[in-house]
């Protein structure tokens, strides 16, 4: 009788042993707080119009368009309105959420808010020719925040021979062009297709820390790191708008003095005179939407 007792506690000591690593494992690597990001939701003040610039200058097809006035949703949103219009939109395969409250109108973007504000954000819209989309943008005279499309230099080999631009929505929300070179960006952006439009590749937002920000968005909500770069120099002025701009998404880099041009003929602009950073750099942050 004791030795049967012996046996089963053995049996129990070494199953429990066994099983140690996949407990430790299973500490060790939790599953993350977030599976995905969903559409990007964007306030406005006037529906109809922003919906006519998002469909026909910008391509979005409309999903859905519903008016909700249920209590606990704009609890949700934190929002003091007595409902709220939402449309959802497509452009490829990703999504964005238009919304108008009704009852109340919160405040508009601040007519000084540059790249280098805290609560800047931007989706950046894919194009399979970035001369035409630009010239569509200009010819409908939308407000730049680029003095044109910037292409990123050869020395900065994570973006470089990306084309970018940035420019507003009729709320003056920032929004972004850009077009990959054959080495660059997922392979579904290198497709075949007949549209100029194709999609959403990520949404960037300003941040004043970047370890602070890794820590809540990599370590907290469990998104990993997709790519890294340091963007700096002449290019990155004018594509922000905020003279001796440095970005990064790890790392501090010297801003260096650049010379450089639109590279269209048709909208030539020299580039302003490169200034001494005089302030700490506003550091970015991306991640792919899918």
């Amino acid at each position: 009788m004791g030795q049967s007792r012996q046996s089963k506690l053995a049996f129990v000591l070494i199953l429990a042993v066994l099983l140690l690593p996949c407990a430790v494992l299973a500490q060790e690597a939790p599953s993350p707080l977030v599976q995905g990001v969903g559409p990007i939701e964007i306030t406005v003040s006037d529906m109809d119009r922003t919906l006519k610039f998002y469909s026909e200058m910008l391509s979005f097809e409309k999903v859905s368009d519903q008016n909700v006035d249920d209590t606990n949703y704009l609890d949700l949103e934190g929002a003091s309105a007595s409902g709220v219009r939402v449309v959802r939109m497509r452009l490829g395969d990703e999504y964005i959420e238009l919304m108008q409250f009704a009852g109340t109108q919160g405040r508009p973007v601040p007519a000084d808010s540059r790249s280098n504000d805290r609560w800047f954000q931007h989706i950046a819209i894919v194009v399979s020719d970035m001369r035409r989309a630009y010239e569509r943008l200009r010819d409908a005279h939308v407000e730049q925040i680029s003095s044109c499309p910037q292409r990123l230099p050869d020395w900065n080999v994570n973006a470089a021979g990306i084309d970018a631009f940035y420019f507003r929505d009729p709320d003056r929300h920032a929004l972004e062009l850009i077009h990959f070179p054959p080495d660059k960006g997922q392979s579904k952006w290198h497709s075949p297709a007949n549209k100029l439009f194709l999609g959403i590749d990520h949404s960037a937002i300003a941040i004043g820390d970047t370890n602070t920000s890794l820590q809540f968005y990599r370590d907290l909500l469990g998104l990993p790191i997709e790519s890294t770069s340091d963007n700096s120099g002449i290019e990155q002025e004018q594509l922000f708008g905020v003279p001796a701009l440095l970005s990064t998404s790890l790392a501090y880099a010297r801003a260096q003095a650049r010379e450089s041009s639109c590279w269209s003929t048709d909208f030539r602009k020299m580039a302003a005179p490169f200034r001494r950073m005089s302030a700490p750099p506003t550091w970015f942050i991306e991640k792919l939407l899918s």
